[in-house]
């Protein structure tokens, strides 16, 4: 079998679009919609670039993930009140158990790794 290196400027493996809006219980404010390029998944382990629109809401959990800022602006909100703004060209990792918010001032896009739990 022959691995490949992963390049994010390849075409995606997979396009995931969504409105978030449509999982009323996470949404605190706004109508954030996600767009995700997908460029590896093997169950375990995903990579790619993702791009919301500015909104408010619920933290998943589940996974631990690692970000790089492409563009834009947003900012964590952890349960004890504690924010961190994030801005091009910023690096950061959430632990699975991270309790929160994602809020996004200005279309934010990403680079992202996501180990799910």
């Amino acid at each position: 079998m022959t691995v490949e290196v992963i390049n994010f400027c390849d075409k995606p493996k997979a396009v995931n679009e969504r409105r978030l809006r449509d999982l009323p219980d996470r949404v605190v404010e706004g109508d954030p919609q996600h767009k995700s390029n997908v460029y590896f998944d093997d169950g375990v382990m995903t990579t790619g670039t993702w791009t919301s629109s500015p909104g408010k809401w619920i933290a998943f959990t589940g996974k631990d993930e690692f970000c790089y800022i492409v563009e834009g602006h947003c900012r964590l909100i952890s349960e004890s009140g504690v924010v961190t703004d994030y801005k091009k060209g910023d690096a950061f990792f959430i632990p699975d158990g991270f309790k929160g918010f994602w809020e996004v001032i200005e279309t934010t896009t990403k680079h992202y790794v996501i180990r799910k739990s």
